[in-house]
C-alpha cells in the first residue's frame, strides 16, 4: 500500500481550497495535509486546521495572526504570519505536492518557491503561468517538477493526453459557458450590475473568477495558461462557447480526430485528478447521465461584446510581459467594479488603457515581472473611465 501523499493547500479557505479538503476527508489513506494557509478568512482556517491537524497553517493577514496563534496554542500546529511565510512553508521537506489555490498575483512567488524546492505543483492559480508563463515552465522544467493542472478546462486536456506522446497536437479547444451574459449585445452589457455579474449558470466559484468568467476574461487567462502548460502556439489554441458546461475540452490531432473529456460540472473531479495523478481514485460524485442532456451545443465567441477575451490573445500575440500587463489591469480592474468604479464594459476600457501605456519589455525577468505588476496596478487605480 502506496504512503499518503503528502501536500499543502495555499488558499485553503477559498472555493478551491474546502473542495480539496472534501476530497483528502473522503480519501484519509492517500493524502495527508501538511500546510495549510489563508488570507482572511481566520474563522475557517482555525476550524480547518482543528480538523486536518497539519503541521503548519499560515494567516497571510498578519492582523490575523494572533487571533490563529492562540486559537492553536494547544495544538502541536506551527502559525506563521504574512506572504513570506508562504515562501518557506512551500519548502518544507515533507511535502510532496503543493496545491496553489490562492487568487490571482498573489501565487507566482509561493509557486516558483516550491518548484525550486522540487515539490510537485497542482495549479490552481492559472494568473501565475499566465504573468511569468516562461520563467514558471522553464524552472518546473529545470527541477523536474510536474506542472498538474486544476482548472477543469485545461485537466481535461491533460487527461486527453495520455497514450499519445509520440502524436503531436493540431490544437486545442476551449470550451466556455458563456457566462451570465451569453447572446447579450455590446449595448445590452453597457448596463449589467454587479448582482448580475456574481451569477454563474454553472459554477460555484468565488467573486473575482465569477467575475472574470461573465466578461470572458477568465478564458482569456485561461489561452494563456493552456500555451504554457502544453507548449503551444496562439494558433493552437481556440475558444467554443458551451452552455451546458459538460464538455470541458477537446484535443485534436494531426489526422483529424479529436478527444474530449466529458463530465457533470463539478470541481472536485479535476481537484482530485491532480492531487492523486496519475492514479484515479474512486469517488462517490454524481454521474452524468446523456438521457438528461439530450443537446450538447457549440457556438463561436463573440468577441466584440467580450472585449476581454481579444485583450488576452493581443496580449499573449504581443508577448514579453504583456500577460502580466493584462492580468495586473484585470485584478485592479474587478475591483473597481465589484466598488462600482467602473462599468461591467468598463472594466475593458480600463485593460486596454494598462496595455497602452505600462512599459513594454520583450524579455522580461523575474524582477521585471514584479515592476511591471507594480506600475500596472498603479496605472489602473489612477485610471478614470471616460
Amino acid at each position: 500500500m502506496q504512503s499518503p501523499k503528502k501536500i499543502a493547500i495555499l488558499g485553503a479557505t477559498g472555493s478551491i481550497g474546502t473542495q480539496a479538503l472534501e476530497v483528502v476527508q473522503a480519501h484519509p489513506d492517500a493524502f495527508e495535509v501538511v500546510v495549510l494557509t489563508a488570507q482572511n478568512n481566520a474563522a475557517l482556517l482555525i476550524s480547518q486546521a482543528l480538523a486536518f491537524q497539519p503541521k503548519a497553517v499560515v494567516i497571510a493577514n498578519t492582523d490575523l495572526y494572533p487571533t490563529v496563534r492562540d486559537a492553536l496554542a494547544h495544538l502541536p500546529i506551527q502559525v506563521y504570519g504574512g506572504m513570506e511565510a508562504l515562501v518557506e512553508v512551500v519548502q518544507l521537506p515533507e511535502l510532496d505536492l503543493v496545491l496553489t489555490a490562492l487568487v490571482g498575483y498573489a501565487g507566482l512567488a509561493p509557486t516558483m518557491a516550491a518548484i525550486r524546492a522540487g515539490k510537485h505543483i497542482a495549479l490552481a492559480n492559472k494568473e501565475t503561468l499566465v504573468v511569468a508563463g516562461e520563467l514558471v515552465t522553464a524552472l518546473a522544467q529545470a527541477h523536474q517538477v510536474a506542472l498538474l493542472p486544476v482548472d477543469s478546462e485545461h485537466s481535461a486536456i491533460f487527461q486527453c493526453l495520455p497514450g499519445e506522446g509520440q502524436n503531436p497536437i493540431e490544437k486545442i479547444i476551449l470550451t466556455a459557458s458563456g457566462g451570465p451574459f451569453r447572446g447579450k449585445t455590446r449595448q445590452e452589457l453597457a448596463a449589467v450590475s454587479k448582482a448580475q455579474a456574481l451569477k454563474h449558470p454553472n459554477w460555484d466559484m468565488g467573486a473575482k473568477i465569477t467575475i472574470d468568467s461573465a466578461s470572458m476574461m477568465n478564458k482569456g487567462l485561461e489561452v494563456i495558461e493552456a500555451k504554457w502548460l502544453f507548449d503551444l502556439r496562439l494558433e493552437q489554441i481556440e475558444v467554443v462557447v458551451h452552455p451546458q458546461s459538460i464538455v470541458h475540452s477537446l484535443v485534436q490531432f494531426e489526422d483529424g480526430s479529436i478527444k474530449a473529456q466529458l463530465g457533470l460540472p463539478d470541481m472536485k473531479i479535476p481537484i482530485q485528478y491532480a492531487l492523486s495523478y496519475p492514479r484515479r481514485l474512486p469517488s462517490a460524485f454524481p454521474r452524468f447521465d446523456f438521457g438528461l442532456y439530450p443537446s450538447l451545443t457549440f457556438e463561436k465567441p463573440d468577441t466584440e461584446a467580450f472585449r476581454n477575451l481579444a485583450l488576452a490573445f493581443e496580449a499573449m500575440q504581443r508577448g514579453g510581459n504583456a500577460p502580466c500587463i493584462l492580468n495586473a489591469a484585470n485584478e485592479v480592474a474587478v475591483a473597481r467594479f465589484l466598488k462600482d468604479e467602473v462599468s461591467f464594459l468598463g472594466m475593458s476600457d480600463l485593460i486596454a488603457d494598462c496595455l497602452a501605456k505600462a512599459s513594454f519589455v520583450a524579455k522580461p525577468s523575474y524582477e521585471d515581472y514584479v515592476a511591471t505588476d507594480e506600475q500596472t496596478r498603479r496605472l489602473a487605480q489612477a485610471y478614470k473611465p471616460q
